[in-house]
């Protein structure tokens, strides 16, 4: 994170890092020769988890981000084809998933690899391109309470998995981001995230044979 932002996206920044550690992961477990990848994905939690909360993530921006960053950049066509090219790439991925469960779903066990490694190259690219040229042009535009409606959004689309959400997304990150991200909860949830969130997380297996 070595641009400076005059506002604060660590948690853009961990949610990335988040899925990126996931995707690393799901490369892992369908890599593996001694393992039908089918049966793998077909009983990880891992996988719906990162599917689930890609769509949180996504959703959230293509919701209450993108199109507020369009408007404010009206008068700006260079700068508006990069939230163009943020809301394409974001409409390649659905296809990949959606094309890695139906590889699953019919025994396609060939073609995993192959879709596998296509989401992760898409995928991982989009948050370099995003992280890179789109957050300083976001960072150049938005106001409080455009980012304030964003993290409304995103948080209103985790909704009833808050319990599972916030340990996986703080899974590795760094203390000083943990505690950026923790700081705004009230005590009581903090208590809950401590005592019964993140130990059920724990004991989750996400990935088998990771």
């Amino acid at each position: 994170m070595s641009t400076t932002f005059k506002h604060d996206f660590t948690t853009m920044f961990v949610i990335h890092d988040a899925l990126r550690r996931e995707l690393e992961l799901l490369a892992k477990v369908t890599a593996k020769t001694t393992d039908d990848p089918r049966q793998v994905l077909a009983n990880a939690a891992g996988w719906e988890m990162f599917k689930k909360f890609l769509h949180v993530h996504h959703g959230a921006e293509d919701e209450a981000l993108w199109p507020q960053v369009r408007e404010a950049l009206a008068e700006r066509p260079d700068d508006l084809a990069l939230v163009d090219e943020m809301e394409a790439e974001h409409a390649t991925i659905d296809p990949l998933l959606d094309s890695i469960d139906a590889a699953v779903a019919d025994a396609k066990a060939g073609e995993i690899g192959a879709l596998v490694d296509a989401l992760v190259t898409n995928l991982t690219g989009h948050f370099k391109h995003e992280e890179e040229a789109a957050l300083p042009l976001v960072d150049s535009v938005a106001t409080m309470p455009m980012l304030i409606g964003f993290g409304q959004a995103h948080t209103a689309r985790v909704g009833d998995d808050t319990p599972r959400f916030l340990p996986w997304m703080l899974d590795g990150a760094s203390e000083a981001a943990a505690a950026t991200v923790l700081r705004p909860l009230p005590d009581p949830v903090k208590g809950l995230y401590n005592n019964i969130w993140v130990p059920a997380y724990t004991n989750l297996e996400r990935w088998p044979s990771a």
